[in-house]
């Protein structure tokens, strides 16, 4: 297991490295191999193509380590989220940046969805439409995250964490008050 991981590294950094150079989607597996002396075979061992490598960077420098965190609120860990997004904005601006079909957004997405899917259940557990409200608020999030990531100039973590949950908070009072 231990030279699973050593392998899976080296694949990780090499495609680090080239996303410096050039965008991921002119990036080959090919490319990523010969940067870190590797076969394609040995690639094609771990991952089945190079967005399978961009999701396993994504969960194992991030998902792993907050699996091991207790949060009493989603709001802390989106705040962890924001702050290791930051902390690697170019990495993951290359990889949020596909257009067409990308799945690093779709796993980014679902992993979202895991995350809001407790409260929002606690929220609507009377409703019949959970699904919707999952996917509308996932949608809201991932959009939101994403424009802030690719923003030339992001805002800092924490500021951009509060910003959301000041948007949410605000609109919620004063539909509240709307209907009250």
């Amino acid at each position: 297991m231990a030279d699973s991981n050593i392998t899976k590294q080296a694949l990780s950094g090499s495609l680090k490295k080239l996303l410096t150079q050039k965008p991921l989607e002119k990036i080959s597996v090919a490319d990523i191999c010969t940067l870190c002396g590797m076969n394609r075979k040995s690639f094609y061992y771990h991952f089945k193509d190079k967005y399978d490598l961009v999701n396993w960077i994504y969960y194992n420098e991030f998902v792993a380590v907050v699996s091991q965190k207790e949060y009493d609120i989603a709001w802390d860990l989106l705040q962890d989220l924001c702050g290791y997004l930051y902390e690697n904005r170019s990495f993951y601006r290359k990889t949020f940046y596909l257009s067409e079909q990308n799945p690093f957004t779709d796993y980014f997405t679902s992993c979202i969805a895991m995350v809001l899917e407790d409260d929002i259940c606690e929220i609507f557990a009377s409703q019949e439409n959970l699904d919707f409200y999952i996917g509308f608020y996932t949608d809201a999030f991932v959009v939101a995250i994403r424009k802030w990531i690719m923003d030339s100039e992001p805002m800092e973590p924490s500021r951009f964490c509060h910003s959301l949950e000041t948007c949410l908070v605000q609109i919620s009072k004063a539909v509240i008050e709307r209907l009250a």
